[in-house]
């Protein structure tokens, strides 16, 4: 499945930018494919002879210099991939321990960089590239991080979490329009209609979430009990949410959360209260992490496919540096809803 939106794309190369220009440079300024300029500046049999001219002029034009960096990687490779992730987020560190497997099985390694609040999508990429790795792949980068524009002309680079545009990556992300839609599903056939969603911060990511969440509640006709409370994915804005729902004289019979953790933190505030999961009120996660499965939680939660987010990764990784220099790929993995006890009937709900 190929679909997306419009994202943040990474600053370009060109005149006037202090940056060498690039073959994408180049291809949209003759309004070709990035494909046809990478055939004839490398000189592979194909493109016509007008086709070839038109390319090297404008790569004359431009300034643009083929790449001695990434030259020397193919030709002495390290056979190692760089990782960036962030260690609390449980669905990224298994997608870390899934792909140190299956990249192994391949002959690669990993290079692992975490990201945190003292630690840049600048900073992480630099030293990955600094291992020389074959290729990046990355969680929720900085868009606007120049380390990633730079590794972008000189290794494959797979963006995960977001949904992007950007020509230069390819970008594997969950569906969570069909995710969230799931669980909206799950809620109404519990006869639930007072649904409110904890989440929406986050990036893009948890925007796209948010929106998902209000086209699966229009699906149903619901549009108008719609309710985005604000909250980034970790466990103390998912409790800061419960606590105004706690507050309310006429709360909502289904909270829906953007991620296990935002739900993790909204049922440890309503234990508190003495709210009572699913009796008084059900609660939804997404990610299906290990923490849903807890004998102390067993949430209901929109699964993601950790192994198909690995292997089309690594499979975009692996066809690049086979030499693939086709158009951008924009991946979506299956997502499907896992029933646990937190969700119950409305009924019994306040």
């Amino acid at each position: 499945m190929t679909t997306g939106v419009e994202g943040s794309r990474i600053p370009r190369r060109g005149k006037g930018s202090g940056r060498l220009p690039t073959m994408q440079d180049i291809a949209a300024h003759l309004g070709v494919s990035r494909q046809l300029v990478s055939l004839v500046m490398r000189g592979v049999p194909g493109p016509s002879a007008e086709s070839r001219e038109r390319i090297l002029a404008a790569a004359g034009e431009l300034g643009y210099r083929p790449n001695a960096s990434a030259r020397l990687l193919r030709q002495n490779r390290t056979r190692l991939i760089g990782m960036m992730f962030e260690m609390r987020n449980p669905f990224q560190v298994r997608f870390v321990e899934r792909l140190f497997v299956r990249a192994a099985e391949k002959g690669f390694g990993l290079v692992l960089g975490p990201l945190t609040v003292e630690r840049s999508t600048d900073a992480v990429v630099a030293e990955l590239m600094e291992e020389r790795v074959e290729a990046l792949v990355a969680f929720n980068p900085d868009p606007g991080s120049a380390a990633l524009a730079e590794a972008c002309d000189l290794v494959p680079v797979v963006w995960l979490g977001d949904w992007v545009q950007t020509p230069e990556v390819d970008n594997v992300h969950v569906d969570e329009v069909e995710g969230l839609r799931l669980a909206i599903e799950h809620m109404v056939g519990l006869g639930h209609r007072d649904i409110v969603y904890v989440g929406g911060l986050g990036g893009r990511v948890g925007r796209d979430r948010a929106d998902a969440y209000r086209a699966a509640m229009a699906t149903f006709g619901l549009s108008d009990q719609a309710e985005v409370l604000s909250s980034d994915f970790w466990e103390e804005g998912g409790a800061v949410a419960a606590r105004e729902i706690v507050a309310r004289t006429r709360r909502p019979t289904a909270v829906v959360c953007c991620g296990d953790q935002c739900a993790a933190g909204v049922m440890a505030v309503f234990a508190r209260s003495g709210i009572r999961v699913p009796e008084d009120v059900s609660v939804v996660g997404f990610d299906d992490s290990y923490l849903s499965s807890l004998s102390y939680h067993r949430l209901t939660s929109v699964r993601q496919d950790v192994e198909a987010t690995v292997e089309a990764t690594l499979g975009s990784v692996l066809e690049r540096l086979d030499g693939d220099d086709g158009p951008r790929r924009a991946v979506a993995t299956a997502t499907t809803l896992v029933v646990r006890e937190s969700t119950g009937s409305a009924q019994t709900g306040a």
